[in-house]
């Protein structure tokens, strides 16, 4: 199933302002003083070559612009046309993009393009699976900030993707008082009231809740979002039930032990959302390989 009949999200590539310092670093920590290999096979100048990326197993393809810029960092010359769009789906033994230019850039820059390329594919590749479980229903699959320090803003833009909508990128993002700030602030109604002080418009703030009990604290104290975390589903949907005869205003988000088999179950509750690390934390590298080309 194609991801415009899923989902009604957009996903954006980060600026390359963001992105081009990060490949660089990542090409220097692989690259290091030199490719000691490939440095040594050739001539300068390099011969040209042609290369291909190979899918060798079903999944979604994400990256490809990304590892286009990979090879161009090392020699601008490169050419690499993608076969297949930005989130499309791919089968085994397909061709899924081809490039031409230095050997040196080929070879050198192979594994950080390909890295990258199946570690986003496998995430989306996850996410799609996770958003197909509610595609008929009007709750949203979000993402969470357990992600890869350092790859954060490339694993969010992969679960974007696959269907998700990105949570908070980080803390300056939006206000979420979790259990450990409720705890350190002395409970629901301090620690909103010391938050609500401090924050800047127009954030939002959003409460975690375990309890019924919690939950109207919350909806008392002005929380714009509620999220009900770890419930039973019994308990889910009397908590839902609460806050909408309060206010059809707050959204509601669900969270806790979210997987393939449950989410469609906690998404008949009614809740807005449906966070979840899964597609991230739980994803596998979609496997993909480069092969040179006879010259």
């Amino acid at each position: 199933m194609e991801l415009s009949r899923l989902v009604r999200v957009k996903a954006v590539l980060p600026p390359w302002l963001v992105l081009e310092p990060l490949l660089q670093g990542w090409l220097l920590e692989d690259i290091g003083r030199g490719d000691r290999t490939t440095s040594s096979l050739f001539s300068d100048p390099p011969p040209i070559g042609e290369a291909a990326w190979i899918a060798k197993e079903d999944g979604v393809v994400v990256g490809l612009p990304i590892a286009a810029r990979v090879f161009q960092l090392l020699d601008e010359r490169v050419s690499f046309d993608a076969k297949v769009l930005e989130g499309a789906g791919a089968k085994k033994g397909q061709t899924i993009a081809a490039m031409r230019g230095s050997m040196e850039a080929l070879l050198t820059g192979e594994r950080v393009a390909l890295n990258l390329a199946m570690r986003l594919s496998g995430i989306a590749t996850l996410t799609r699976r996770y958003v197909e479980q509610i595609a008929d229903l009007p709750t949203r699959l979000v993402d969470t900030r357990k992600t890869t320090p350092g790859l954060r803003v490339l694993e969010k833009y992969a679960t974007q993707v696959g269907g998700a909508v990105n949570h908070r990128m980080g803390l300056d993002d939006s206000v979420m008082i979790k259990d450990n700030h409720i705890a350190a602030a002395g409970g629901i109604e301090a620690a909103i009231a010391l938050v609500r002080a401090g924050m800047p418009y127009p954030l939002t703030l959003e409460v975690e809740t375990e309890s019924l009990e919690q939950v109207k604290e919350a909806l008392q104290h002005g929380a714009d979002i509620i999220m009900l975390d770890n419930m039973p589903l019994e308990m889910m949907q009397e908590a839902v039930q609460i806050i909408r005869q309060t206010s059809n205003r707050i959204k509601i988000e669900a969270s806790g032990n979210i997987t393939l088999k449950t989410i469609r179950s906690v998404a008949e509750t009614g809740v807005d959302y449906i966070s979840s690390s899964a597609p991230v934390t739980q994803s596998t590298w979609l496997d993909l390989s480069m092969r040179l080309l006879d010259r």
